[in-house]
């Protein structure tokens, strides 16, 4: 399983890469297996202002859908609309391509809330 050590986890199985006061969301290699297929990626909240824990968006799979929580407060500045047409670029590149959302945070203090690469992976392997 795939968990690069340079980015940032959540408990929900989101990753995040923060560069310059925007954070690149997407979820991790461990989520998407657990999911399956996925065919459809909504998010609504391009342009709002969201709180840390609230719900971005979802992620419907052939036999699921699951809520997307936002990592850290910030606007959504921008949704990767390639998925629109490719929701599958999740399950197969999901550090890269199949990235979800970019936000401009409001408090870069959060990240100091998240998981390390390690401390992730002893996360899923309880």
């Amino acid at each position: 399983m795939n968990i690069p050590s340079e980015l940032k986890y959540t408990k929900d199985h989101e990753w995040v890469k923060v560069e310059n006061g925007v954070a690149t969301i997407g979820i991790t290699d461990f989520a998407q297996g657990e999911l399956g297929d996925i065919v459809y990626v909504d998010v609504d909240t391009l342009d709002e202002e969201l709180d840390a824990e609230e719900v971005f968006g979802s992620v419907e799979a052939v036999k699921t859908v699951s809520d997307l929580f936002m990592p850290l407060s910030g606007e959504v500045v921008e949704f990767n609309e390639a998925l629109e047409d490719e929701p599958e670029l999740v399950n197969s590149d999901p550090y890269g391509n199949g990235w979800m959302i970019k936000v401009k945070l409001s408090d870069d203090s959060q990240v100091a809330n998240l998981l390390s690469a390690e401390a992730y992976k002893e996360l899923i392997k309880a």
